[in-house]
């Protein structure tokens, strides 16, 4: 992984890095528009009206109370980070959703849908939470996985993306390194930083998918927009922009 390292891959990531200035690689591609309806389309809000749904690694909310808004019976937002489970909270008592969403660390409830949006880039165990989505899932629900970019596409190394693909030319030695000028959590790995970087490429989610619980009903890699005419099997790693997917159970 990279191939530019030592002082000389540290020195030019400050020269273009901007500082840690990531806002190109973190820039939202939604703009005003629904991230739920933009990844899964406007059909998702039928699908999970009047159901019990678990937003799986539900960050700060958003999502989770999108989905009551439009009629989910109850959900449910998991997140392994109290810090952001509380800013959750205060979204929902502000959207006035907070008697049917609520959001916890852990649940015994089993959900009629799961909803993972932007996550299984970032899950430190990636089959162990499929595994985990298995027993929280009821017999004829189904899970709804979008996530992106991958590790192949252009910004697909986050924060690391200063310039596309820049996180498979500089090793990652030299991009922790340039890292912690910035940012003092003293992380040592990509798995280490905050909300966590795993590597995941479409084959990988693929192959994990093939040894779990569940079977495909529906699967999606989507193209960059731009590089749509270079989409083919042979560049989808290094041209898909979003992985979506939904699972029923074997």
């Amino acid at each position: 992984m990279g191939f530019i390292g030592g002082a000389l891959g540290y020195r030019l990531l400050r020269w273009v890095g901007n500082g840690g200035d990531s806002q190109r690689a973190e820039a939202s591609a939604y703009g005003s528009r629904s991230k739920v309806e933009a990844l899964l389309g406007r059909g998702i809000w039928d699908e999970l009206a009047g159901k019990v749904v678990i937003d799986f690694g539900c960050g700060v909310g958003r999502e989770a109370v999108e989905v009551a808004e439009h009629g989910a019976r109850f959900v449910i937002g998991l997140d392994i980070r109290d810090s952001v489970l509380e800013a959750a909270r205060r979204t929902a008592r502000e959207r006035g959703v907070d008697d049917r969403c609520v959001f916890v660390t852990r649940s015994e409830a089993r959900a009629d849908a799961i909803l993972t949006i932007d996550c299984f880039e970032h899950f430190n165990d990636p089959g162990g939470v499929l595994d985990v989505m298995a027993t929280m899932l009821q017999r004829d629900g189904r899970v709804y996985i979008a996530f992106g970019p991958p590790w192949y596409h252009p910004l697909g190394g986050h924060l690391f993306s200063v310039f596309p693909w820049a996180h498979l030319v500089f090793t990652e030695r030299a991009l922790i390194r340039w890292r912690s000028d910035f940012k003092r959590d003293g992380a040592r790995r990509f798995t280490e930083v905050e909300a966590g970087l795993n590597l995941m490429t479409v084959g990988r989610f693929e192959r994990l998918v093939q040894r779990s619980a569940f079977r495909v009903e529906h699967f999606e890699a989507v193209p960059i927009r731009r590089l749509r005419v270079l989409w083919n099997g042979l560049t989808r790693e290094f041209c898909t922009s979003v992985v979506r997917c939904r699972l029923a159970l074997r």
